[in-house]
């Protein structure tokens, strides 16, 4: 609706009588956390039985126990596993403990310490840059800014990143050394970078030979429905064009058995994978090479994983729906108020224009909790003040149902507020 349409008697009306059904939703008295992309108690049920089989699983692997030190990169069947589900070679991979943000976040500092594959340690460099897509996943930008690494924006588009923009800022800028990617179902956004986009991601000229490419692959197996999108293999374009070594590959099981117990994956060029296996010498003796077994048992094949994503999805997919079918209800055609319709992953990004703060606040008051807006961008700033992160996964349908009702409230009364000041300077929030 464009409330710019009516008069200011005719808005105050409207706004009161929404802050009066607000009122009423809000008697419901129920409190929703939606700020992460977490597994709800039924997905984590799921692989209950790789625990409950624990004791039948044999730990002894080629001679070697895995209940013992050693095997740094981790064990040959789950490197297997993970080369198979990335689509890369097993002396590509390093299997490690817990969730791939942990091995981004050492990855960068390796880089920073040390440098990449002999080049000068990124902290000794005047300035350091990371391309940084937006509206993105906001821990990757507090990684850059833990480490004082500079910020650069670029918008997202509906095949992935902007390309021309970025080829002609990676072209002539020795300082920009890497960008932040999620290539399938992006957080917030949901899309999937189209096979040109990943072509031209993998071969493009940069000023950088340290430049890295952050392929933080989360949602390789989290479709939503059985003919989810399908995304090129940036190793099979990188290794042809001779620059596997600017692909830094992350993958976790964070979302397919249990989230911050399972296992995380790094792939790269066996030179990568050989420099960063020099420095986790100094750092560990090994990984959970336990938990490496039980996964493997488990998980099996990538058929395997396959059905176990499929149980994911049917608890999942209800909720996606349901936002999108009340959305559609009350701003179907609404040229103010967009949202994404991923077909995987764990978000929906929701655009309302010039007023996502004062819905997220409002929200809020009624017991809903969102990401707070502008997290979805470099330093929070989002110029905009439009996106929003909707994270679907942890309530239960009831709980969305509530969620939702209380989101569009917030959003009619936060656009009427926005008019009833911009039109006729009249503070309704006073």
């Amino acid at each position: 609706m464009d409330y710019a349409q009516f008069s200011q008697n005719e808005l105050i009306k409207m706004l009161d009588n929404e802050r009066k059904a607000f009122k009423q939703v809000q008697k419901r008295g129920i409190s929703v956390d939606m700020t992460r992309g977490r597994p709800e108690s039924a997905q984590l049920a799921v692989s209950m039985p790789m625990l409950e089989n624990a004791g039948t699983y044999n730990y002894v692997e080629d001679g070697v126990d895995a209940r013992n030190y050693g095997q740094l990169l981790g064990i040959k069947s789950a490197r297997e596993l993970y080369a198979n589900l990335m689509g890369c070679k097993e002396d590509e991979v390093i299997v490690a403990d817990g969730s791939s943000l942990d091995l981004m976040y050492t990855v960068v500092q390796f880089a920073m310490q040390f440098g990449v594959l002999g080049s000068t340690p990124w902290n000794k460099l005047k300035k350091v840059k990371f391309i940084c897509l937006t509206p993105g996943y906001d821990r990757h930008f507090s990684i850059c800014e833990h480490f004082g690494i500079e910020m650069i924006a670029v918008r997202m588009r509906a095949d992935g990143p902007d390309m021309n923009l970025i080829e002609s800022i990676v072209r002539d800028d020795d300082s920009v050394k890497g960008i932040w990617c999620v290539p399938k179902y992006s957080n917030p956004s949901g899309i999937t970078y189209s096979d040109k986009v990943v072509e031209r991601l993998a071969t493009m000229k940069t000023a950088a030979d340290d430049f890295r490419i952050f392929w933080d692959n989360a949602y390789l197996a989290h479709d939503l429905y059985d003919d989810g999108d399908r995304l090129k293999n940036i190793f099979d374009v990188a290794r042809k064009a001779g620059t596997l070594d600017r692909v830094y590959a992350f993958s976790s099981t964070s979302k397919i058995t249990f989230a911050g117990s399972g296992l995380a994956c790094f792939a790269s060029s066996q030179s990568n994978v050989e420099a960063i296996a020099h420095e986790l010498f100094f750092k560990t003796i090994g990984p959970n090479k336990i938990n490496q077994v039980m996964h493997v048992n488990f998980l099996k094949n990538l058929s395997h994983i396959k059905e176990i994503m499929r149980k994911h999805a049917e608890i999942l997919r209800p909720k996606f729906k349901l936002f999108d079918e009340k959305m559609t209800q009350e701003f179907e055609g609404d040229n103010y108020v967009n949202w994404s319709k991923p077909r995987g992953g764990y978000f929906i990004s929701l655009d309302v224009k010039t007023c996502a703060k004062r819905v997220v606040e409002l929200s809020a008051e009624a017991g809903v909790k969102f990401t707070p807006a502008g997290s979805s961008f470099p330093y929070h700033i989002d110029d905009l003040d439009e996106n929003i992160r909707i994270a679907p996964s942890v309530p239960t349908l009831d709980e969305m149902d509530y969620a939702v009702d209380v989101l569009i409230s917030a959003i009619k009364q936060a656009r009427m507020e926005l008019v009833l000041k911009k039109i006729y300077h009249f503070d309704a929030r006073a």
